[in-house]
């Protein structure tokens, strides 16, 4: 079913995917982008990986990713995404016929109970993954509340359905694979988004994995990005990290890049703490990349040296800082060095006199 969510204060439609089992009431959902193939497939993924386990049985409504077309008033043929699910989990299905709701029994509405329990009280979210949490914490509340018809939970009752349940088999990989050249700004065109490589793939083919909230890509057997998946039209998702080694070679470059624009963190550092010094951020980012430090443990170190009696922010305080996170903090050389001269010269005066 469809839900209306605003994300960043933009008004944004999402499919909600919801499993209900028949006995228990036992309620699963999770938020998608599109009523495809790669969402109809994970979901069922997910849900059997929640679960630990397979129902013998799945029914469904008339949708377009599980029906493929139409035999007669009442035979449907099933699309081959299903037909895969079946094989893999050795599950059966049925559909309802149209316009036959009391056939899906009290689970009818499970959509529209979900949708209303869940965004009615709350619609407005910073990104999908705090509407997905939100979801989360609802249907748990949901499971674990006591029904009126039984006087259990869904919880306790879905104890009593894992002994008919079949057994998990090993995880299904959904996912399309194509190959995709890199263009000059290094970057891969899907679906009129581009996204980031290393520069250093300018000119070759790449491997990309399609999933519906990811891409992954791949060079030589080597998986060399991984960026969240955009359904919007026309957008550059970047990663200032693979265009490292150009910045290098051409350091002037980097202020007005949209690759230092597409971090709004790292854009402040610099414009706050390096402008004219490309070099010196440069150096910085390349740290970072070479040690896996993300930009919440940089922003934590820089918070922590703006906040001490530091009259000037340099990469090497910051990598200081950084290096010395997992180690007790040592004086620094030079002030051992210093102690010692100044005894030496206390015994020498004592000499002397």
């Amino acid at each position: 079913g469809e839900i209306k969510l605003y994300i960043g204060g933009k008004l944004t439609r999402f499919q909600l995917a919801v499993f209900t089992a028949a006995y228990s009431n036992y309620r699963y959902a999770a938020i998608y982008q599109r009523q495809d193939t790669l969402a109809f497939m994970e979901s069922h993924v997910n849900f059997f990986e929640h679960l630990q386990g397979v129902y013998k049985e799945m029914v469904y409504d008339n949708m377009r990713v599980a029906v493929s077309k139409f035999i007669g008033p009442h035979e449907k043929e099933p699309t081959g995404a299903l037909l895969q699910l079946r094989g893999h989990y050795q599950f059966s299905h049925r559909f309802c016929n149209s316009y036959r709701g009391n056939e899906k029994g009290h689970v009818e509405r499970s959509v529209e109970y979900i949708r209303r329990k869940s965004f009615a009280v709350k619609c407005h979210f910073t990104d999908v993954e705090e509407a997905t949490a939100w979801l989360h914490t609802k249907t748990t509340a949901l499971n674990n509340t006591k029904q009126k018809l039984t006087g259990k939970t869904a919880n306790e009752l879905l104890g009593q359905e894992r002994a008919a349940l079949l057994s998990l088999p090993t995880k299904l990989l959904c996912s399309e694979q194509i190959q995709l050249r890199v263009d000059k700004y290094a970057t891969v065109s899907y679906k009129t988004n581009r996204y980031s490589v290393p520069d250093h793939l300018v000119g070759e083919f790449v491997q990309v994995k399609i999933m519906s909230h990811q891409l992954w890509f791949y060079h030589n057997n080597h998986k060399v990005a991984a960026h969240s998946r955009s359904y919007n039209l026309h957008d550059w998702i970047i990663k200032i990290d693979h265009y490292l080694d150009t910045f290098k070679r051409k350091p002037g470059a980097l202020a007005g890049s949209m690759a230092l624009a597409s971090s709004r963190y790292l854009k402040a550092l610099y414009d706050t703490h390096f402008m004219g010094e490309p070099r010196d951020f440069i150096e910085l980012l390349d740290y970072c990349r070479q040690h896996t430090i993300t930009d919440e443990k940089l922003a934590q170190a820089v918070t922590q040296l703006t906040q001490s009696p530091v009259k000037q922010l340099t990469i090497e305080k910051i990598t200081a800082l950084l290096g010395n996170k997992q180690h007790p903090v040592e004086p620094p050389k030079w002030t051992q060095t210093t102690a010692m001269a100044k005894s030496q010269l206390q015994q020498l005066s004592t000499l002397i006199n």
